[in-house]
C-alpha cells in the first residue's frame, strides 16, 4: 500500500515533464533566433578617395561585352573531324549513332556542351547550374531576359498555403511534395539573393470564429513543413490588432487574423542577376538573339541551332543567320515551348495550355508598407493576393485560358473583377476607383501536359522535363520559387543524355570584388546553386544604404532602392549617376519624379547588364513600366537619350525605340489614346490629356 503514492507521484512528474519538454521544444522551434540575410555589416570595403577628391568605387569583375559574347557563339562552329567510334546515352535512346558523343579531333573552338534556348528564370537558372559544374554553356533569348512570364509574376517566393490545403483534403502526395520542395527552395532563394528578396508577413483575415482554429492549424502546418528552412512563425491577431496592422480593412465581419510568412522578390532583377552571374562564371549569355532553326547531323541528332541578332535589325541593318554548335540543346522558352518543339519535329502534339494571370498596380496607400493580404476564397473560388511592392500595391491574380502572344494585354473585365474583390475587403470609405490603377498587365503561365501520360489532357501540377527522339530536352511548367530545382534536374538529365563530363571549376571569379570575402561554393562538378550567391549579394547589408548616402550624397529613398536592387553593385550605379549641381542630393538625377530610379541605372544597365532597348530598361532593369505606365511614358525621352549616348544610336534608331516602347506600354495598361503620342507631345506636357471616355475611366480626381 505504501508503494502506490510514490508511483502515482512519479507518473505525474513524468507526464508533466514530458509535456514541458514538448511544449518548450515547440516554443523554441516557433520563436528560435533566425539568421536574417543582410543583417551583418557590409563586407565589401567602401570607396576610396583619390588625391583629387574623386570617389573610387570598389572594383568588381566584368563580364564579357555583348559583342564578345556573340563572337564566342560564332566561334563554336570550329572545324571538326569526326571518328564515330562510340555510342552514348542519346544513341541508346533513339537507336542511332550518337555523333554528339563521338571521338572528335577539333580544330579551333570547341562546340558548347549545352545550348539553352530561353532567357527566363528557368533558362538562366540552367545556364548558371551548368557553368558552375564546369560545363561550357550558352543561353540565347529572342527578346530580353525576363521579358515574358518571369517578369509578370505575383512577386512571391512561396511554398503555397493553398496547395498544402489541397494536399490535405485530397490526400494528394504530389501536392505535398510540391509544397515541401517549394519551401526548401524558398530558403535557398532568400540566402543566395538577400538584396532582391525579403520576408513578407501575409495576413489571412478571419471572418467567422470557426475559421480561427482551421486557419491556425493550416498556418502552423505550413511552418512545421518548412522545418529548418522556415522563416518567421505564424501568429494570431485579435480584431483590434489586425485593424491596427492593416487599417484599410473593413471592420465588419472580421473577428481577427492569422499572419504567416512567405518571401517576396523583384522578379525581373532576379532574372537579370541570374544571367549576369552565369556570365561572370564563364557562360555565354546573349539577349535579342532569335533562333530561326535547329541543326541536325546525318543521323538525325540535334547538334546546333541557326540564330540571328535582332539588334542589327533594329539598327536598320540586315541580320545574317549564323550557326551555334552544341552537343545538347535545352528548350526553356516557357509559353513558347511548342514553337521550339515544332522546329525539331513538326508532328509533335502541343503540350502547353496557356493560362492568363492579370495583375494590377495601385498606389501604395492601399496597403501597409510591410504586410500583405490573401483572400483564400474569392467570389468565384479563386485566391487573390494584395501585396506591397516597390512602394506601390500589387493585386492579383486571375487564372483563365488564353492565346499565346508576345505582349498580352490585360482585359477590362479582369481588371474590374480584381477591383471588385478588393472592394469586398477594404473599408467602405475607401473608394477603389478604376483611375487608381497605375499599371495592369497579363502574364502567360505555361501549364503543361505530359505527352507520355495515358491521359494527355490532364495538366502537370509541377514542372515537366521531356526529351524528343532527336535529343531536344524541354523543361516547362513549374513556378518562380522552384526555378533552381528545375534547373538542377534539367542539367542532371542533360549530363546523362548527352554523356557530358562535369568537372572541378578552378578559375572561380571573385564576384565580390574583394579579397576579404571568400564564400564561393565548392564547385566540384556537382550542383552547388543552392549556395552560389548571385551578383550583388556578397557585400550586401541592410545598412549599406547609409554608406551610399555618406559617400555619394544620394537621397535616402534612392540609396535604399539602389541597395535593394543591386546589392553591393549599388556602389557602381551611384558612381555612374550624374552630379545634380545641388547641395543635396549631390548625385542621382531621377528619371521620374515619382520614383527613386536615377540616371546611373540606365548607364549601368547598358554597360553591365546587356540592356539593348528602352523597354529593357523601363520594364526589366528598372521596374517603372510595371509600376506606372504613364510615368514610364513621361520618362521615355530621357531614357532614349541616355541610351543613345551609350550605344551611339542615330535618329532612326531613336524613332524605332519610341514607337516600339509606346506600343509595349499598351500591354502595361497605358491608355489607348496615348498610343499615337509623339515625343514632342510628352516633352510639352501633353501626355496627360485624355479623351472624354478615358477621362472618366482613368481620372484620379472627383
Amino acid at each position: 500500500m505504501t508503494a502506490k503514492p510514490p508511483r502515482r507521484l512519479f507518473r505525474s512528474l513524468l507526464y508533466t515533464g514530458t509535456a514541458a519538454v514538448i511544449g518548450g521544444g515547440a516554443l523554441y522551434i516557433s520563436y528560435r533566433p533566425r539568421n536574417i540575410p543582410g543583417s551583418d555589416p557590409a563586407a565589401v570595403p567602401p570607396p576610396t578617395l583619390g588625391k583629387d577628391g574623386t570617389v573610387a568605387p570598389p572594383r568588381f569583375p566584368l563580364a564579357k561585352s555583348r559583342a564578345e559574347q556573340i563572337a564566342d557563339l560564332k566561334a563554336s562552329v570550329g572545324l571538326r573531324k569526326s571518328n564515330e567510334t562510340s555510342k552514348g546515352p542519346l544513341a541508346a535512346l533513339i537507336g542511332r549513332s550518337d555523333t554528339s558523343n563521338t571521338s572528335e579531333e577539333v580544330v579551333g573552338e570547341e562546340p558548347y556542351d549545352l545550348l539553352v534556348i530561353g532567357g527566363g528564370a528557368t533558362g538562366t537558372g540552367i545556364a548558371l547550374d551548368a557553368v558552375t559544374r564546369g560545363l561550357k554553356v550558352a543561353v540565347v533569348e529572342r527578346d530580353d531576359f525576363s521579358s515574358g512570364t518571369s517578369s509578370k509574376s505575383t512577386k512571391l517566393v512561396h511554398g503555397g498555403v493553398r496547395y498544402l490545403e489541397k494536399a490535405v483534403w485530397d490526400l494528394d502526395y504530389n501536392q505535398y511534395k510540391l509544397v515541401k520542395e517549394a519551401l526548401r527552395e524558398r530558403k535557398y532563394f532568400l540566402d543566395t539573393a538577400p538584396h532582391l528578396s525579403m520576408w513578407l508577413p501575409i495576413m489571412l483575415p478571419v471572418q467567422k470564429w470557426w475559421q480561427a482554429p482551421y486557419f491556425w492549424l493550416g498556418t502552423k502546418a505550413y511552418d512545421f513543413l518548412a522545418g529548418s528552412e522556415g522563416i518567421e512563425s505564424s501568429y494570431f491577431l485579435t480584431k483590434s490588432k489586425a485593424l491596427e496592422a492593416f487599417p484599410m480593412l473593413k471592420k465588419d465581419h472580421i473577428v481577427g487574423a492569422l499572419v504567416y510568412y512567405d518571401g517576396a522578390h523583384n522578379d525581373s532583377r532576379m532574372n537579370v542577376s541570374l544571367a549576369m552571374t552565369a556570365a561572370l562564371y564563364g557562360s555565354t549569355v546573349v539577349n535579342h538573339i532569335e533562333v530561326t532553326g535547329l541543326e541536325k547531323d546525318s543521323s538525325g541528332c540535334l547538334c546546333g541551332a541557326r540564330v540571328r541578332d535582332l539588334v542589327e535589325t533594329r539598327n536598320g541593318k540586315r541580320a545574317e543567320d549564323f550557326t551555334i554548335k552544341a552537343r545538347g540543346i535545352i528548350n526553356a522558352t516557357g509559353p513558347f515551348t511548342d514553337a521550339i518543339r515544332k522546329m525539331d519535329d513538326q508532328t509533335v502534339d502541343e503540350i502547353v495550355a496557356p493560362s492568363s494571370g492579370v495583375h494590377v498596380i495601385l498606389p501604395g496607400y492601399y496597403s501597409p508598407a510591410n504586410m500583405g493580404l490573401i483572400d483564400p476564397k474569392t467570389s468565384d473560388g479563386r485566391v487573390i493576393f494584395f501585396l506591397p511592392w516597390q512602394g506601390n500595391t500589387i493585386a492579383g491574380t486571375t487564372d483563365a485560358p488564353t492565346k499565346i502572344s508576345q505582349n498580352p494585354i490585360a482585359g477590362e473585365d479582369e481588371i474590374n473583377w480584381i477591383l471588385s474583390e478588393i472592394r469586398g475587403y477594404l473599408a467602405p470609405d475607401i473608394n477603389v476607383r478604376r483611375g487608381d490603377v497605375l499599371a495592369a498587365w497579363s502574364g502567360i503561365r505555361p501549364l503543361v501536359r505530359d505527352p507520355h501520360a495515358k491521359n494527355t489532357e490532364s495538366l502537370v501540377r509541377n514542372h515537366l522535363i521531356t526529351t524528343s527522339d532527336s535529343g531536344l530536352i524541354t523543361c516547362a511548367g513549374g513556378k518562380w520559387t522552384t526555378y533552381r530545382q528545375m534547373a538542377e534536374e534539367t542539367v542532371d538529365e542533360a549530363i546523362k543524355l548527352y554523356g557530358l563530363r562535369p568537372g572541378l571549376v578552378t578559375q572561380v571569379p571573385r564576384i565580390s570584388g574583394s579579397e576579404m570575402i571568400d564564400d564561393t561554393a565548392p564547385l566540384d562538378g556537382t550542383c552547388q546553386t543552392h549556395q552560389v550567391r548571385l551578383i550583388g549579394a556578397h557585400g550586401y547589408s541592410k545598412t549599406l544604404f547609409i554608406n551610399l548616402i555618406q559617400h555619394f550624397g544620394v537621397e535616402t529613398d534612392v540609396a535604399k532602392h539602389l541597395v535593394e536592387s543591386y546589392g553591393d553593385r549599388a556602389w557602381t550605379v551611384a558612381a555612374l549617376s550624374s552630379p545634380t549641381d545641388k547641395r543635396f542630393p549631390v548625385r542621382g538625377i531621377r528619371i521620374s519624379e515619382l520614383y527613386p530610379f536615377v540616371d546611373g541605372e540606365v548607364r549601368y544597365a547598358v554597360r553591365h547588364e546587356y540592356a539593348q532597348t528602352a523597354v529593357d530598361v523601363l520594364a526589366r532593369r528598372t521596374r517603372l513600366a510595371f509600376l506606372n505606365a504613364q510615368a514610364a511614358l513621361e520618362a521615355l525621352p530621357s531614357i532614349i537619350d541616355l541610351m543613345a549616348e551609350e550605344l551611339q544610336w542615330d535618329r532612326k534608331r531613336k524613332d524605332v525605340e519610341w514607337k516600339d516602347t509606346v506600343q509595349f506600354l499598351a500591354s502595361m495598361g497605358l491608355a489607348k489614346s496615348k498610343l499615337n503620342v509623339t515625343r514632342k507631345d510628352v516633352e510639352n506636357g501633353k501626355a496627360g490629356e485624355y479623351d472624354e471616355h478615358e477621362r472618366k475611366l482613368y481620372s484620379r480626381h472627383g
